[in-house]
């Protein structure tokens, strides 16, 4: 009987080693870092398919959307920290700023997607032959050499990149590559496939308490330059920010992180800039 009853004690041990396990890593996730693993290339060449990052929480404070969703239950960031969602706003936040790389919740479908600030409230944001112009300024754009990569399927999706002109598999897949400036003088790079729709926009006003979102692979990224109505993205509100991607902890160009013989070694705690 002594000997039963120390298995079953050793049971119970181990159920609540786990569940405190399960609710302290819960914790850290939703105050501090969440991991992200890059699905697309909407963001290339910043940020390439197979990338891992932790999405720092605490720099824009905190709203509903700082829980993740649980999508095995059937849980949505709102069911848990439905508290939270209140006129757009934060618990202890803060501001980004224009160029930030930032991981939010789509409006409508409530997807976690990745992109770069170019808008803040109260900007002006149109596009003109692939040229963005931020309160009527142009941002200055200085060619630089063709990203390039191998012409085949890509991460867990199977996802076939996008190149300037039609390359046969395992061959190289081209596209034009710039330097974008901010005002403030930051700066990164963006790539053209060639003349597309969202290359040719209107004049958006980014309300109060919105932000303006664009990848950076700009011909291959679905963002602010369309309504979310029409299936973009559109505006962002305060409240959806989730959190800014500022290292890359590794990349694995596989289609799983564990498969380590497809890490990218020159990646591996690389900046997000």
């Amino acid at each position: 009987m002594a000997s039963e009853a120390k298995k079953g004690n050793a049971v119970v041990e181990t159920i609540k080693t786990v569940v405190w396990a399960l609710v302290i890593a819960g914790v850290f996730r939703t105050l501090f870092f969440q991991p992200f693993w890059i699905p697309s290339g909407s963001m290339k060449s910043t940020l390439l398919i197979g990338d891992f990052l932790f999405v720092n929480k605490m720099a824009y404070g905190y709203s509903y959307a700082s829980c993740p969703n649980i999508r095995p239950l059937g849980l949505d960031a709102k069911n848990i920290c439905g508290f939270l969602d209140n006129e757009n706003t934060r618990v202890w936040g803060a501001e980004p700023e224009r160029g930030d790389v930032i991981v939010f919740r789509h409006p409508v479908s409530g997807q976690d997607y990745i992109k770069r600030v170019i808008g803040l409230p109260g900007d002006t944001v149109q596009v003109q032959n692939g040229i963005v112009y931020l309160n009527g300024e142009a941002l200055p754009q200085e060619p630089t050499e063709d990203f390039v990569e191998v012409a085949e399927l890509q991460g867990p999706h199977r996802l076939s990149p996008r190149c300037n002109k039609p390359v046969g598999a395992g061959g190289d897949c081209h596209k034009e590559a710039a330097i974008e400036t901010m005002p403030d003088g930051r700066s990164y790079t963006v790539l053209n496939i060639g003349n597309r729709g969202a290359d040719n926009t209107t004049v958006f006003t980014v309300g109060e308490g919105e932000y303006f979102f664009m990848g950076d692979n700009r011909d291959n990224s679905t963002d602010s330059r369309v309504p979310k109505l029409a299936g973009g993205v559109g505006m962002v509100p305060y409240e959806n920010l989730i959190g800014r991607a500022d290292r890359i902890m590794f990349s694995s160009g596989g289609t799983s992180m564990f498969a380590f013989w497809t890490w990218r070694g020159d990646r591996f705690f690389k900046a997000v800039e």
